[in-house]
């Protein structure tokens, strides 16, 4: 089978998150059909290569987010024209999981890198952050370092940002409009607003790859009624943060800047870096060519924990989550050559190592 067709029958596979039992039967018969020893858990897909004291996670996912509006072509239908995939998923992340899928088959075929165990994990409900890689890992044992499959135009991610979700509360004092001045009223939603104010004001030290984090003010609500100065006034910050800032510590900081209550909303998302010496980015840089970059967007890398990873993949990340998104043959092409040479160039970093 060719890159080309793996392709077009998993992007022809609809498996929006939540929903990917039919492309996880797809993927495991497939890699069954190669030789592989292949695992379940849920809607995850999972199979080991090789062994060695050295294992690597291999991991991209399966699952799409729902389709938007102004595609020309159905969106779960895989339209090839001239050399150019169209459809829900190509991009983000379909071509990654052809490309990781097809590398195991050559390794099956081949022999795996000397000393090192892939561990090729196509996993859920990335979109959604559910029942995907992160209650999987357990499962999977001890990991020494992780390739994450999304779309970098093969650039080397070494460092991607978190999230920080703020719940913020302005408290104030309710009466009638016609007697705010009169009775020492409080306007919950002018306090609010000069928070809002304080919030966009907020600084913190840049990051060398993804320069600075800025909060945004995203949700806003408040008030009862027309004529009735309102006492509670809610509103929610997303802070896309760094490698280095501690979420606990920023949440602090946030609400010693506020006059409103703060509160963690979710802070799941950690942001995550790896060293430039670590084997994985160097065996990353030189199968790539190029130097290696900052992702403002999350992936299942967040859940790692303190595994040394690379985010990289075949693809545009700008494509993802658009009307008529798409891959090349080329860009999955390089993808497969990418992802072999990265595997083997490991092998021999940490041999030297």
């Amino acid at each position: 089978m060719t890159p080309a067709e793996l392709l077009t029958r998993l992007v022809a596979t609809p498996s929006v998150s939540g929903d990917e039992a039919r492309i996880a039967d797809l993927v495991a018969s497939q890699a069954e059909s190669w030789g592989a020893r292949v695992h379940r858990q849920g809607h995850n897909v999972w199979f080991s290569v090789g062994s060695g004291p050295k294992r690597v996670l291999v991991n991209s996912h399966l699952d799409t987010v729902k389709p938007c509006a102004g595609w020309n072509t159905e969106p779960h239908e895989a339209v090839w024209k001239d050399d150019t995939l169209y459809g829900l998923g190509a991009n983000d992340a379909k071509g990654c999981v052809t490309a990781m899928l097809l590398t195991a088959k050559a390794l099956l075929t081949e022999g795996a890198p000397k000393g090192v165990e892939c561990v090729f994990a196509l996993t859920a409900e990335e979109e959604t952050g559910g029942q995907g890689l992160g209650p999987l890992l357990s499962t999977l044992g001890p990991l020494d370092a992780a390739i994450v499959g999304e779309p970098t135009s093969l650039k080397p991610c070494t460092a991607q940002r978190g999230m920080l979700l703020l719940r913020c509360v302005a408290h104030g004092k309710s009466g009638h409009v016609a007697h705010a001045h009169a009775h020492g009223l409080e306007n919950a939603i002018l306090k609010a607003a000069r928070d809002i104010q304080a919030v966009s004001a907020l600084r913190f030290p840049a990051h060398p790859l993804l320069g600075e984090a800025r909060a945004q003010v995203t949700q806003v609500s408040g008030g009862l009624a027309r004529n009735q100065v309102p006492d509670r006034c809610e509103f929610f910050v997303d802070l896309r943060t760094t490698p280095g800032m501690d979420h606990a510590k920023v949440a602090q900081d946030v609400g010693a800047a506020l006059e409103s209550e703060v509160v963690v909303h979710s802070a799941r998302y950690l942001p995550k870096g790896t060293d430039a010496g670590h084997p994985l980015v160097r065996a990353a840089v030189s199968a790539s060519g190029e130097a290696t970059v900052g992702s403002s967007t999350t992936s299942d890398w967040a859940f790692l924990g303190e595994v040394p990873a690379v985010k990289v993949g075949p693809g545009d990340t700008l494509r993802s989550h658009q009307a008529n998104e798409y891959l090349t043959r080329a860009e999955l092409e390089a993808g497969l050559a990418f992802y072999r040479r990265l595997l083997h160039g490991y092998a021999e970093e940490v041999t030297r190592g």
